[in-house]
């Protein structure tokens, strides 16, 4: 049997509204709701939320692992292994080229990142 729920109808999650502080005491109040899937523990993982977003979980894992492969000897690695790394290294490099063109869109809300992240010139 299928999974469905329709609007405002039965347990929901997550929601998506901007708005929650307002009916936090009343429940979900929205057209539509998405459910990503069942957590044991959902109100610890609200609580991570509000003190990291997904994205910005992310990102450190992502900086982090950039430091370490930066400074990782890969002579060892086969090919497949360097392609891997390069990719993911390419990756961080857009991810930082994103994250400039958008700071220069709003230089009042700049977020700072590692230079590392910058496109090579």
């Amino acid at each position: 049997m299928a999974y469905v729920r329709l609007p405002l109808g039965g347990d929901v999650l997550q929601d998506i509204n901007p708005f929650r502080w307002i009916f936090r005491s009343i429940g979900q109040m929205s057209l539509f709701s998405i459910n990503l899937g069942r957590s044991p523990d959902p109100e610890a993982e609200e609580a991570v939320l509000e003190v990291a977003s997904y994205g910005r979980q992310l990102g450190r894992i992502g900086e982090a692992l950039l430091a370490v492969l930066e400074q990782t000897d890969t002579a060892g690695y086969t090919k497949e292994q360097k392609s891997a790394i390069e990719d993911f290294k390419t990756l961080m490099r857009e991810i930082g080229a994103a994250k400039s063109r958008a700071a220069e869109e709003r230089p009042a809300q700049g977020i700072p990142f590692p230079s590392s992240y910058l496109p090579a010139a």
